[in-house]
């Protein structure tokens, strides 16, 4: 029997973003990126929009995606 970890392994996590981390809606091992579209690994995950519920791979991408 698969344990729910290696059931969800390279599967994509639902994520909702606040101001000082984010919670877990669907296990899963990483989440898009808004911005380029690439896979981050959840323990990667370091820059993400509250208004706009998505994730970002590196501060540059999240720049460009926040200017006004």
């Amino acid at each position: 029997m698969l344990m729910s970890s290696e059931r969800n392994s390279g599967s994509e996590a639902k994520l909702h973003y606040g101001p000082n981390g984010f919670r877990v809606l669907r296990t899963g091992q990483h989440v898009f990126c808004g911005g380029s579209g690439q896979a981050i690994p959840l323990e990667e995950l370091r820059y993400w929009s509250v208004h706009h519920q998505e994730a970002y791979a590196s501060a540059e991408l999240a720049t460009q995606r926040l200017k006004p």
